[in-house]
């Protein structure tokens, strides 16, 4: 596996880890070799010295020494730039070496952890040097950091340069959420158990919550947020792939290509909710307070210019235009600096059609919810009503909780964990093909355009749950967003 890019952020924190916890379990081949190219002038042993603190550092699982020795046979550096056509020969050079070395028997993958305008220098030079082309059974793969684009048009750019030179079945596109337990866990909740099937439509579902909140602000990020915002960050890859799991009919059976296909679908019947300046939110956090600390709002951050227009909340609703889905909003919403980090999905269901009761017995009940959370804490909350114990008929809401900490005594691999496994064995289901990438874009970009004529986001008190127009947007049709 070569990485370039492998002196990134995410090299170190979750890629390098991820391969360590991996060869920890016993899942890597004895002869697994990783290489790193990069601009630094290191050796193999500087090399395998930054792999060694990062592991350290990052790793899951605890370190030992012999998985530690053997793995490290086979890490190899090569220095370059991505237009060095020297620096591809010398790539070669190594590979060929490993294969004789270390019986990798000219099965390659290339992992892009490069800014997207890199993608297709990178793409170029692997098919110049022919490391791209597969020989003789082997095979030759390329995983595909996010974002895919920053709109429809650059994506199918960008999804043409790559097929170019991998066909599409050797191209994985990393989606690190569809890797996190929880949400394949989405799939066993809905497929193998009959109790949810017939609630899980929109004879008994009101509406559907998607939230990923985080408290964190973007203090050293500029250089790859500004420009991009919430919108193009999450809503387009992480939370749409959400609700393509949630709104999905069941699938004829697991094979990639079932599963993927049942998603495509859900994605081509996904709409705009109209018009889009009333079902549709955005914001910039300001100052305020984040728990006990004062922290500064977004145009404050190093990096980012006074006039940013750059959304750090986004918030849209969409409906699913399907038999099972008619009529039932989903709302996405995501953001910086809101009350906690959190991501969760939640089926808010309708209102009994009928109470028996006095309204003084039930001003404490809400709707039922099926809560599944995503992060941290992952588990499924259900939400109904109950009678409060006592000589009066008071009903109100109770929780049923199941913890993936409580009910299993093994930790949740790590999400890059299984997907640069499932990469390894050429296994794609988690992984979004081009047609998910540009559906995904012809949902998103209506809204972009709407907000570029729109002048500059409502700014939101950091520590807040994001601006008063998100609020707005719901109390239109007289819903709420939950408080996770």
């Amino acid at each position: 596996m070569v990485i370039f890019g492998v002196t990134g952020d995410l090299a170190r924190r979750k890629l390098m880890p991820a391969i360590y916890d991996l060869a920890n379990r016993g899942l890597l081949p004895a002869g697994f070799a990783l290489v790193g190219f990069a601009r630094r002038d290191w050796a193999d042993e500087d090399f395998a010295g930054i792999v060694h603190d990062a592991v350290r550092t990052h790793a899951r699982t605890p370190f030992r020494e012999d998985v530690w020795r053997e793995l490290a046979k086979g890490f190899r550096f090569v220095q370059g730039t991505f237009d060095d056509d020297d620096a591809f020969a010398r790539l070669s050079a190594a590979l060929t070496a490993l294969d004789e070395e270390r019986g990798t028997d000219g099965n390659h993958a290339f992992y892009l952890s490069v800014p997207p305008d890199s993608f297709p220098v990178v793409c170029d030079q692997l098919k110049r040097s022919e490391l791209a082309k597969p020989r003789d059974g082997r095979w030759r793969r390329v995983v595909i950091e996010k974002p895919f684009g920053h709109d429809l048009d650059s994506a199918q750019k960008l999804n043409a340069v790559v097929n170019s030179v991998f066909p599409e079945q050797s191209v994985f596109r990393i989606d690190h959420y569809l890797g996190k337990e929880t949400v394949q866990n989405i799939l066993a909740l809905r497929f193998a158990n009959q109790l949810f099937d017939p609630v899980w439509s929109a004879h008994y579902i009101d509406h559907v919550q998607i939230t990923m909140a985080e408290d964190i602000g973007l203090g050293g990020r500029a250089g790859y947020y500004d420009g991009i915002g919430a919108a193009r960050d999450v809503i387009q890859n992480h939370l749409l792939q959400l609700l393509a799991l949630v709104a999905m009919e069941e699938p004829v059976s697991f094979a990639p290509a079932e599963l993927q296909s049942e998603k495509i679908k859900v994605l081509s019947a996904t709409r705009n909710i109209l018009p889009l300046e009333e079902n549709s939110a955005r914001g910039q956090y300001g100052a305020g307070w984040q728990g006990n600390e004062k922290v500064c709002g977004l145009l404050e951050e190093e990096g980012f210019a006074k006039d940013s227009t750059t959304e750090t909340y986004a918030a849209i609703a969409l409906e699913v235009d399907t038999r099972r889905w008619a009529g039932v909003p989903f709302y996405l919403r995501t953001g910086k600096r809101l009350g906690r980090r959190v991501t969760e999905i939640a089926l808010v269901f309708k209102r009994a059609p009928h109470l028996p009761f006095d309204s003084t017995m039930t001003t404490e009940l809400g709707q039922n919810a099926l809560v599944i959370r995503v992060q941290p804490d992952e588990g499924v909350t259900l939400r109904f009503g109950s009678k409060v114990p006592g000589s009066s008929m008071e009903v109100r809401d109770v929780n049923m909780d199941f913890s993936y900490g409580e009910a299993f005594t093994v930790s949740s691999p790590e999400a890059y964990e299984r997907l640069i496994l499932d990469m390894l064995l050429g296994e794609p289901s988690l992984f979004p093909v081009n047609a998910e990438v540009e559906l995904s874009w012809q949902i998103l970009d209506p809204v972009l355009q709407a907000w570029a004529k729109k002048g500059r986001p409502e700014t939101y008190e950091s520590g807040t749950w994001g601006p008063h127009s998100a609020d707005e947007m719901m109390a239109r049709t007289g819903r709420s967003w939950r408080r996770p």
